[in-house]
């Protein structure tokens, strides 16, 4: 059953060249839509709404997370937690 979740996404300077959107769609078949952005020379941020599978889109933040970057959910445009 496909579902969606709303993220928003730090990463560190380290991260700021790779292309992990194109690697979630590409390893877990997501759908990512990109609200807002702010990539800068020694950090960023993303707010994406992530389609997909239950379990692809649980897949999709654990390896972000283990590429180093902070993951939170949102609700609406809110931060959980």
């Amino acid at each position: 059953m496909t579902t969606s979740q709303r993220l928003f996404v730090s990463f560190p300077e380290a991260l700021v060249d790779r292309p992990m959107v194109y690697e979630i769609i590409k390893r877990f078949d997501v759908i990512p839509s990109i609200r807002r952005a702010n990539v800068e020379e020694h950090s960023g941020w993303t707010i994406l709404e992530i389609s997909g599978e239950a379990q692809s889109i649980a897949d999709s933040i654990a390896y972000l997370e283990e590429l180093g970057c902070t993951v939170n959910r949102m609700e609406g445009d809110v931060l959980e937690g």
